[in-house]
């Protein structure tokens, strides 16, 4: 059942910057909602998202929550980022007959149909599974022409679906990345997709879970509310996970035979196998050879340059010590200089710390983490090198790097402590290396 938004007070808590809050609030404008947007970021940092909405009847709070703008609403579409327990506006909303939605929850009960749409999450790995499912998808409604659904690509990946709507038609599939916020919000509305698939899980975002238990919980949801009918594709970290009967499970614990791609790391054959049993699920003929083409996203394991035989890598999404692992096993041992560190998430980083100091030729200890990890690390073969900034350690990387070698930022953590977000982080690396090196051919870099 959709929400009605004609002539309702719409609040949008939390605008953000990845796209989601400004298409949940152009989408209730249009559609004649009186729509307020507050966030607690001042005016001047959400400029490039504000400038988006010019043009349209929308009001402004920025810098700040006024209690009076939740207890006068009628709905409220808070920012996945958000925790809703414990918020104290929300809770004044909820006790004045205020509703709880969210640009993802809008999306999926305007969408044509739950059996055509195709979840992705997991602690990694998500981002990139979710748009190998779109390029496969892609390349199926070019081979086939009008035999083959379109594919639209969305959720966590920035922006919001809600913008194509109209154009979505019953027989397209919807590719959508759902973070664990996500699915935490779309629980209340009992809705899983018809295509539930999971890379891995890990601890992470603990500083807004309650505990691994809680991130879990959230993560399940996607496939918690499935139906007969329904397929579960699973990573070999989940394989126990339980599903509805009547549901089709896949577990994906080897890369798919004949598989080749671009990318490197193991890991990222199965994120691609995931992605190939998932469009097979969704009815469309595919081979391992459909992503040999395929050429990442960046920020994840993204090719810089090469210089005097030395290869540069930004991996700046790596979040997690799990990621930050997975990266640094998709390269030779003893050849690897790995930066990591960043803000504190509240996860165990000791096992990345001993992990890389085994395997790495050096590592490059940043951010808020930075000595926590060096710590750790300090009892293995590989160098430790304290640097503080991501800038900092790019450039003593030059003085110690050898043919043959690769440079690698995978920080594990967070970029909150030093960057407004992981793009900027990357970017920074990019521009380093950039001057570190001298290069100008950045391979298949792409600035954000």
């Amino acid at each position: 059942m959709q929400t009605n938004l004609a002539r309702r007070r719409v609040v949008v808590m939390g605008l953000g910057r990845f796209g989601g809050g400004v298409g949940a609030a152009r989408y209730c404008a249009r559609h004649g909602a009186n729509v307020l947007v507050t966030d607690l970021q001042p005016a001047h940092e959400l400029r490039q998202s504000t400038a988006q909405l010019d043009g349209l009847p929308i009001d402004y709070r920025l810098g700040g929550y006024d209690p009076t703008d939740f207890t006068g609403a009628d709905l409220i579409v808070v920012n996945p980022a958000v925790r809703r327990d414990g918020n104290e506006f929300l809770a004044a909303a909820t006790a004045s007959g205020a509703t709880l939605t969210s640009e993802i929850q809008l999306l999926v009960e305007r969408l044509p149909d739950r059996r055509s749409v195709i979840g992705v999450t997991g602690s990694a790995g998500k981002s990139t599974t979710t748009t190998m499912i779109g390029h496969v998808m892609d390349k199926a409604q070019t081979r086939e022409a009008t035999a083959a659904r379109r594919a639209w690509v969305g959720g966590n990946l920035g922006g919001s679906l809600l913008e194509n709507i109209e154009q979505i038609g019953p027989d397209d599939w919807v590719v959508l990345e759902l973070s664990s916020f996500m699915l935490a919000a779309l629980d209340d509305d009992r809705w899983s997709p018809g295509i539930a698939v999971v890379t891995n899980i890990a601890a992470n975002h603990l500083d807004w879970h309650a505990d691994m238990a809680d991130y879990a919980a959230a993560k399940r949801v996607i496939v918690k509310h499935q139906q007969r009918g329904d397929f579960a594709v699973l990573g070999a970290a989940v394989a126990d996970w339980p599903t509805n009967h009547g549901v089709t499970r896949h577990v994906v614990d080897k890369c798919a035979d004949g598989l080749t791609l671009a990318l490197p790391g193991e890991h990222n054959g199965l994120n691609a196998t995931c992605a190939l049993t998932a469009a097979q699920a969704a009815g469309v003929t595919c081979s391992p050879a459909a992503l040999a083409d395929f050429a990442g996203l960046p920020h994840r394991l993204q090719f810089v340059c090469v210089h005097e035989n030395v290869r540069y890598f930004n991996d700046s999404k790596s979040t997690t010590p799990e990621a930050a692992q997975l990266a640094i096993s998709s390269f030779a041992p003893a050849t690897v200089h790995a930066i990591v560190g960043g803000y504190d998430k509240q996860a165990d980083l000791s096992p990345l710390a001993r992990f890389a100091a085994q395997r790495c030729r050096a590592i490059y200890t940043v951010g808020a983490t930075g000595d926590a990890i060096a710590a750790d690390a300090d009892a293995g073969p590989a160098q430790v090198v304290r640097c503080q900034t991501v800038a900092h350690a790019v450039a003593q990387t030059a003085c110690r790097v050898r043919p043959g070698d690769t440079v690698l930022l995978s920080p594990g953590c967070a970029s909150w402590d030093q960057f407004a977000h992981f793009e900027q982080r990357g970017e920074m690396f990019v521009a380093a290396v950039l001057g570190v090196t001298g290069e100008t051919d950045t391979g298949s870099i792409t600035r954000t």
